[in-house]
C-alpha cells in the first residue's frame, strides 16, 4: 500500500465556496491515500477584505446560486455579518474528537442551506449537539485563546505560501484554489499513483 500524502486544506466556513467544497472535497481523503491536514482560518482571513466584499457580493450571489442549483444543493445565504471565527476555532475541538467531517458538513449546512448565522453561539450548540461535541467544551472553545491563535498561524501560513483565497489546498510544492479546482487535486493525487484500489 502506498505511503498517505498530506493534503492540507485552508478552509474559512464563511465562504460560499467552502459550503460548495465542502460537498465534494472528501472524496479527495476517502478516494486516496491522502492524509487531511486541516487549516481553518477565522474572520476575514482567506476572504475578500470587507470593502471588496461590498462590491462582490451581487456577483458572488449571483455565481453561488448558478453553482449550487447545478449540483442540485441547496443555497439560502446567511446574514451578511456572519462572523465565523468561533466555527473555525470549535472546528479544532471537533478534529480532536474525531468529529471534525460532521462538523463541517452540518456547519455548513446551517450557514447557507439554512440560512443560520453561526456567529451566534446557539446555532454552534445546536450544531455541536446534532453532531455528538460536549456543549460545555463546546462553549469554551469559541474564545480558547490557543485555538484562537491557532486560527491567526493557519492563515500566517497561508501568506507564506502565496495562497490568496479559499478553499485551498496543499499537496507538497503544489497549491490548488477554489472549489473548482478539486478535480484537478485529485488528477494530481492519481498521478501520484496515490489512489485506493
Amino acid at each position: 500500500m502506498p505511503e498517505a500524502v498530506d493534503v492540507k486544506l485552508f478552509f474559512n466556513f464563511r465562504s460560499p465556496y467552502c459550503y460548495i467544497a465542502s460537498k465534494t472535497l472528501f472524496a479527495i481523503y476517502d478516494d486516496y491515500h491522502a492524509n487531511l491536514v486541516w487549516r481553518p482560518l477565522g474572520g476575514w482571513s482567506g476572504r475578500s477584505s470587507p470593502d471588496r466584499a461590498k462590491v462582490k457580493v451581487p456577483l458572488t450571489r449571483q455565481d453561488v446560486r448558478r453553482i449550487t442549483a447545478k449540483m442540485g444543493i441547496p443555497m439560502n445565504p446567511p446574514p451578511i455579518s456572519t462572523e465565523p471565527t468561533a466555527a473555525g476555532a470549535a472546528s479544532l475541538l471537533a478534529e480532536e474528537r474525531g468529529l471534525l467531517r460532521p462538523w463541517m458538513v452540518e456547519v455548513m449546512r446551517a450557514e447557507w442551506a439554512e440560512g443560520k448565522d453561526i456567529g451566534d453561539q446557539q446555532v454552534l450548540l445546536d450544531v455541536g449537539k446534532l453532531v455528538g461535541l460536549d456543549s460545555d467544551e463546546l462553549m469554551g472553545s469559541f474564545s480558547d485563546p490557543d485555538r484562537l491563535a491557532q486560527l491567526d498561524r493557519n492563515w500566517e501560513e497561508a501568506q507564506e505560501l502565496g495562497l490568496i483565497g479559499v478553499p485551498s489546498f496543499q499537496i507538497g510544492e503544489e497549491l490548488f484554489w477554489g472549489s473548482d479546482r478539486i478535480d484537478y487535486v485529485l488528477d494530481h493525487l492519481s498521478g501520484l499513483r496515490l489512489r485506493k484500489l
